[in-house]
């Protein structure tokens, strides 16, 4: 294992079953596996690493998430090629998931940066870059 780099990430969640269903064939299309499962939570790693999501207690649903206020902005993966962002890109127009910066995709990020951004369920921004 290396210093520093990430262990794994937890984010708690609105719905669970719509969570896993959004996340779950991303993360594999990228190479993560199923790692644990439970009642309320499920995890996928890849080598030492992996995320976790966990259903948030009623409790604490009373104020939604939202990337441009304090915590976690978005999530970035690297993608093995431009021909993987551009299937992945293909999968979550047929899903109905909306891409962001469409007007500038794939260059959202800048000339240079060959990438997807989209958001999960509970409006958390994604990132595919390719190398």
């Amino acid at each position: 294992m290396s210093q520093g780099l990430i262990h794994h990430i937890e984010i708690n969640v609105s719905n669970l079953k719509n969570t896993i269903h959004f996340w779950g064939w991303f993360l594999e299309e990228l190479g993560y596996q199923p790692y644990q499962e439970w009642e309320s939570g499920r995890s996928w790693k890849i080598d030492d690493t992996y995320i976790v999501f966990v259903q948030t207690n009623e409790k604490f649903m009373d104020i939604a998430y939202h990337r441009s206020r304090v915590g976690l902005n978005h999530l970035a993966f690297h993608a093995s090629s431009r021909q993987q962002v551009d299937g992945i890109t293909k999968q979550l127009e047929e899903k109905g998931v909306p891409i962001l910066y469409a007007n500038k995709h794939p260059f959202g990020g800048g000339e240079e940066h060959y990438a997807v951004y989209f958001e999960d369920p509970d409006r958390i921004k994604v990132e595919l870059v390719a190398p």
